[in-house]
């Protein structure tokens, strides 16, 4: 004989994830974001994508020893 009631799992709590990246805050000057502001504008493309690109510019670019 089957179950009368069926019983649903229980949802989670609290704001369901957006992404699988981890979120990492810094704290920046009000020019460096202005500057990074105008960088995204001439390239065409958001905020956090500039962050992303630039960060990945220099960690590409050569250190002097």
């Amino acid at each position: 004989m089957k179950k009368s009631i069926k019983v649903a799992p229980k949802k989670r709590r609290g704001r369901p994830a957006t992404g699988k990246d981890p979120h990492i805050a810094a704290r920046m000057p009000t020019p460096l974001i202005a500057e990074v502001e105008a960088w995204a504008t001439a390239n065409d493309t958001t905020r956090s994508e500039a962050f992303r690109r630039l960060v990945e510019l220099g960690l590409k670019a050569k250190t002097a020893k």
